[in-house]
């Protein structure tokens, strides 16, 4: 690669937290897609003019580029509501790795939640590689938690990093995680992990009413169940340490939920924790659309802000959010945190300037990191399975040690 800047194109992009880490790791983002109005507004008002509101399919054509990037919408993957192996915004996983083969850049980014490796029984993580491989990219899929990359919250989430007929590498983690289950097994001697107190120093008291300074930087005051439920709450407690006369109708009946592709010793019966106040000296937990209604501040009985959950993404208090206050948080919760754009960014930028694209690439999955926990969910077991069957043929096993556990 030459000294010119690389480019990079942002599919499905969001509020844009992958091109604004891309851009200040050194990549120009020439080009992004995105078929939400508020997303669209949202990239435009803060990373130019690139951005266009359009569905994608595969025979959407884009400028030539270094890079494609991006995740296709995560909702029928994600493990915070309802998981449909059928939605069909899954199907723009294969949509996109098909418009990846087809336009062949240099290098792509894939990021989806966690979800994604299980849903459909593998289903997806074929959609995502068989195309990409048998067009000559040496890949690595991985699970990750955003902690250990100096963003302050734990976020699992499945990273993809791909070049044509060239190994690409993965990041190195920067921090060694702590605070949720199975966070100690990455980046042991690493500095610790960014607090949420860390993210949200030296914000102001939070305005009551819009807009709050800096903006977004307000929340309405809790009144009667609300206010008792948060005064009960210590640090770290959720909704199922109230007492039962104070939980939300819809945690009453989801009560005796069970988790079906859990661990078989797993104890993870129960409805998801509802109302949780955050501890402070810890990472946060994921943010999501969600946040202003389940977290409540370390300290104060109140939700957290929409700056506060912005933070959290480390996103910049001078990037700003269209729409109302539902869309903004869920533009904040649906993002890929900048600071980890970044340092993917930066990871792939240095591997570029060292590959050559061969005149005939040859495809390979180099790593398949679905966990580093050494026990796995049955159907996170077939998974693995299908995947080590798939492309673990034909004189190509995967890296020694690659598939953990």
């Amino acid at each position: 690669m030459n000294a010119r800047t690389p480019t990079v194109t942002d599919l499905f992009c969001g509020a844009g937290g992958l091109s604004l880490g891309l851009r200040e790791a050194g990549f120009e983002p020439i080009r992004a897609v995105d078929c939400w109005g508020p997303a669209v507004d949202t990239y435009r008002a803060n990373l130019g003019d690139h951005v266009s509101a359009e569905s994608i399919d595969d025979t959407t054509v884009f400028p030539d580029t270094d890079v494609i990037a991006g995740g296709p919408p995560c909702q029928g993957f994600s493990s915070a509501g309802r998981r449909e192996a059928d939605d069909e915004r899954n199907s723009l996983v294969r949509v996109y790795s098909n418009l990846i083969a087809r336009h062949r850049p240099r290098a792509f980014i894939f990021e989806n939640v966690e979800g994604f490796l299980t849903s459909g029984k593998g289903r997806f993580v074929l959609d995502l590689l068989e195309p990409l491989v048998e067009a000559g990219y040496q890949i690595h899929l991985r699970k990750v938690n955003a902690a250990n990359f100096g963003v302050p919250q734990h976020r699992k989430r499945v990273l993809a990093i791909g070049g044509l007929g060239w190994n690409p590498g993965f990041p190195e983690p920067t921090h060694r995680a702590f605070g949720a289950p199975g966070a100690h097994l990455a980046a042991t001697r690493r500095p610790p992990a960014l607090t949420l107190a860390d993210a949200i120093a030296g914000l102001p008291r939070a305005a009551a009413e819009p807009p709050g300074d800096p903006i977004d930087h307000y929340a309405r005051p809790l009144e009667g169940e609300e206010l008792e439920r948060a005064k009960l709450l210590e640090a770290g407690q959720s909704m199922r340490d109230l007492p039962e006369r104070l939980w939300h109708e819809s945690y009453r009946r989801r009560a005796f939920r069970r988790v079906m592709d859990g661990m078989p010793c797993d104890k993870r019966g129960g409805a998801p924790a509802g109302v949780r106040r955050l501890i402070g000296s810890e990472p946060s937990k994921a943010i999501t659309g969600g946040s202003l209604r389940d977290f409540l501040h370390p300290t104060e009985n109140r939700p957290l802000t929409v700056r506060e959950a912005a933070r959290i993404q480390t996103y910049p208090d001078t990037f700003t959010f269209t729409g109302g206050q539902a869309d903004r948080i869920q533009l904040i919760g649906n993002s890929v945190p900048p600071r980890l754009g970044k340092l993917i960014g930066e990871h792939l930028i240095g591997a570029m300037r060292a590959a050559k694209v061969p005149a005939h690439p040859e495809g390979r999955l180099l790593s398949f990191i679905p966990t580093l926990s050494e026990g796995k969910s049955p159907i996170l077991q077939e998974v693995c399975e299908l995947v080590e069957r798939r492309f673990a043929v034909n004189g190509l096993p995967l890296e020694e040690g690659s598939l953990w556990h």
